[in-house]
């Protein structure tokens, strides 16, 4: 290849910019790579003191027709972006040049400089545009700028036929972020599992009404994947989220409800106190809606009333009753004890009932508040010495601990045989946890508990029990999910699998028996209803 005079091609992009001539500018710089760095640095530098209209053609041209020479010469870039910056009001025009074939960067520059002025030209060229990608590229700008005046064609590619368009177009709207572009978002869910994930990931971060509104309404979705991730946004949220969520409890839907006070109580706003306490005072048929208030009273820091709490040991469901009495030690006074001492001195039916609960439920300020009536002593004995071993052992220590080594003696006795039928169950409820021990020892097997559904996989690699039994909704993996894994490795005959939820949805159901549960029981449940549906298995 002949020697280049690099002293004539200065010279001709000289002249060629005083007369205007594009193409033999051109034509000299596509000999930049036969150069040297200094003289392509040089080169670069006349071209720039060209005028802007000359100037921005060409810098284009060699960003997209000499890419490797752009990258090596980042100078390039430097020198179209502070042109376009000295004077912006020229990006529209060059976006609505027809003799610029490629305007890739110029769109970039857009979307970097938030240009709002620039949006008219980008929404002509997206409508008349045939290439996805220049399309999509354009999108993200329009993300980027964030006019509003962008929302309607953003929504039109919410539903285009390219899938990589419409997620596109999620996350531009997402940034937009007006309450329109949210209303926007909501309308496009329910279609695809990915895709909504994406738009409630947008409502949590945008936190404006209506984006909470729509996490809000999630909660009465009818998949659970999408119950729970709103659940878990609502969480994290916090107390913002608590206005819309304390609306919830004058609404029918029981589940609805179920899901907002466990929200609630994850939350731990003492704002949701009161609505959660009316709502205990018009008495919920629901027993699953009672379970889930006292749950999310245990959480919250009862100032006052907690006297109240007290109805709930005489409630008709263990579950209900277990809960309550959490809620009472959570929350622990000397007039609760005092309302508790006299629902049991008669030592009555109903005196036994609680004795039992507050024995299940291991409530050790309750507990030890009591332990030295002789009546509690009398009544705890009805159920201690018989309690699963775990339990027991809580009690003895507590008891040596605080004085009460006589008592903690009538517990020892001789060591109760060990059940050996296994039976996992699986719940993110520690308190429902603990019934299913006390239930489950009631009936004759080993509880082995499970807080976390992945711990449960796991152990269920490596041992087999009788018969699982697992919660729907739980984070990160649900029972269905859960289920689906154990059927990779048991079939339903092999290892029975009973999903035991408060959710009362048929699309949960039918999901739940695809996933290869054999049975699914509404809670609460207790030692009858927990032994009928295991008959039929074991």
């Amino acid at each position: 290849m002949a020697d280049v005079n690099t002293q004539y091609m200065i010279d001709e992009i000289r002249d060629n910019i005083q007369t205007g001539d594009i193409l033999k500018t051109k034509l000299v710089l596509s000999h930049l790579e036969e150069v040297d760095q200094k003289t392509r640095n040089r080169l670069i530098y006349e071209l720039s003191r060209g005028d802007v209209r000359f100037t921005v053609p060409i810098l284009l041209h060699l960003m997209t027709e000499h890419v490797e020479i752009a990258d090596e010469l980042p100078v390039i870039k430097e020198t179209l972006l502070s042109n376009l910056l000295a004077y912006p009001e020229l990006l529209i025009e060059f976006l609505s040049d027809p003799s610029i074939k490629d305007k890739t960067h110029l769109i970039n520059v857009a979307g970097e400089l938030r240009f709002e002025e620039a949006v008219p030209a980008l929404l002509y060229l997206v409508a008349n545009s045939q290439d996805e990608s220049e399309i999509k590229r354009i999108i993200e700008t329009l993300g980027m700028i964030g006019d509003p005046q962008a929302i309607n064609t953003l929504t039109d590619y919410l539903y285009a036929a390219n899938r990589d368009l419409i997620i596109t177009a999620i996350q531009a709207l997402g940034h937009v972020a007006t309450q329109s572009a949210m209303h926007r978002l909501a309308e496009r869910m329910g279609t695809d599992n990915e895709m909504d994930y994406m738009i409630l990931s947008i409502f949590a971060d945008v936190q404006d009404p209506v984006s909470l509104e729509k996490l809000n309404d999630t909660l009465a979705s009818h998949y659970a994947h999408m119950r729970i991730y709103a659940k878990q946004e609502l969480v994290r949220i916090g107390s913002k989220s608590v206005p819309a969520l304390i609306e919830n409890l004058l609404q029918d839907d029981p589940d609805f409800i179920i899901h907002t006070l466990n929200v609630l109580g994850d939350i731990g706003d003492e704002s949701a106190i009161m609505p959660i306490r009316k709502l205990l005072g018009k008495e919920p048929k629901n027993a699953n809606v009672r379970f889930a208030a006292y749950e999310a009273l245990a959480l919250l820091p009862l100032r006052k009333g907690a006297y109240t709490l007290t109805a709930g040991l005489t409630d008709a469901e263990d579950h209900v009753c277990v809960a309550a009495a959490r809620a009472i030690d959570q929350n622990y006074s000397e007039i609760l004890t005092a309302g508790i001492k006299n629902l049991l001195r008669n030592k009555d039916d109903e005196a036994r009932h609680i004795t039992k609960i507050i024995v299940n439920a291991q409530v050790d300020k309750v507990f030890l508040s009591l332990v030295g009536e002789d009546f509690f002593q009398e009544l705890s004995l009805i159920y201690l010495p018989h309690a699963h071993k775990d339990t027991r052992e809580h009690y003895i220590k507590i008891l040596e601990e605080n004085g009460f080594a006589d008592f903690a003696g009538k517990l020892k006795g001789d060591e109760i045989v060990t059940n050996t039928v296994k039976v996992v169950a699986v719940d993110d409820s520690r308190m429902i946890l603990n019934i299913y021990k006390s239930t489950l020892h009631e009936l004759g097997f080993e509880p082995v508990l499970f807080e976390f559904p992945a711990t449960a996989i796991e152990w269920l690699q490596k041992e087999k029990p009788a018969m699982v039994l697992t919660d729907l909704n739980m984070p990160e993996i649900t029972g269905i999910m859960m289920s689906a894994e154990i059927r990779k490795k048991y079939s339903p005959k092999e290892l029975p699998i009973i999903m035991v939820t408060t959710q009362n949805e048929s699309n949960d159901h039918d999901a739940a028996y695809i996933a290869g549960v054999n049975k699914v029981i509404q809670k609460p449940f207790n030692a009858k209803s927990l032994k009928a549906a295991m008959g039929e298995y074991l």
